[in-house]
């Protein structure tokens, strides 16, 4: 990976994080991305419900409080990651489609803020995961608006 891709200016990185290893390794590459520069860190966590719980008013209740505890614990997560670096940063907590959400994240930032730079940081997973469940960094590759750094 190389930090020259990205202008000078001001940095807007769009991280999808879980706390997973490829999640952790996009964070600690987008640290890496932002020295030298002036930026922000947008850490994002995707929560999705699926179509069964759904349909159950009482389960939708259980699964947003469950979503609420495994929120704090990966603000938290990140906050450990991120405290020595000196990077500023944000959590933000969003529902839906993995890619879509971080799509959304950047698209929104990037309209906000037109002279910043906006791109998006994920963490590729294993060959295996991706033949079973898709890789959400070939998603984002595929239709990001803004450029996508993989980190293997």
């Amino acid at each position: 990976m190389t930090t020259a891709a990205l202008p000078a200016g001001f940095v807007r990185l769009i991280v999808g994080y879980d706390e997973s290893p490829p999640a952790a390794r996009a964070l600690d590459a987008a640290v890496r991305l932002l020295q030298g520069r002036s930026g922000r860190i947008d850490v994002v966590y995707v929560t999705q419900l699926s179509s069964l719980a759904m349909l159950s008013p009482g389960a939708i209740a259980e699964i947003e409080s469950d979503f609420d505890e495994l929120e704090q614990e990966l603000r938290a997560a990140a906050a450990g990651q991120l405290s020595a670096c000196g990077v500023t940063w944000e959590f933000e907590r969003r529902q839906g489609i993995v890619t879509d959400q971080l799509i959304a994240a950047a698209t929104t930032i990037r309209d906000a803020h037109e002279n910043q730079t906006v791109a998006i940081v994920v963490g590729s997973s294993s060959h295996a995961t991706r033949r079973a469940v898709g890789s959400v960094a070939v998603g984002l590759a595929r239709h990001s608006p803004v450029p996508v750094v993989i980190v293997p």
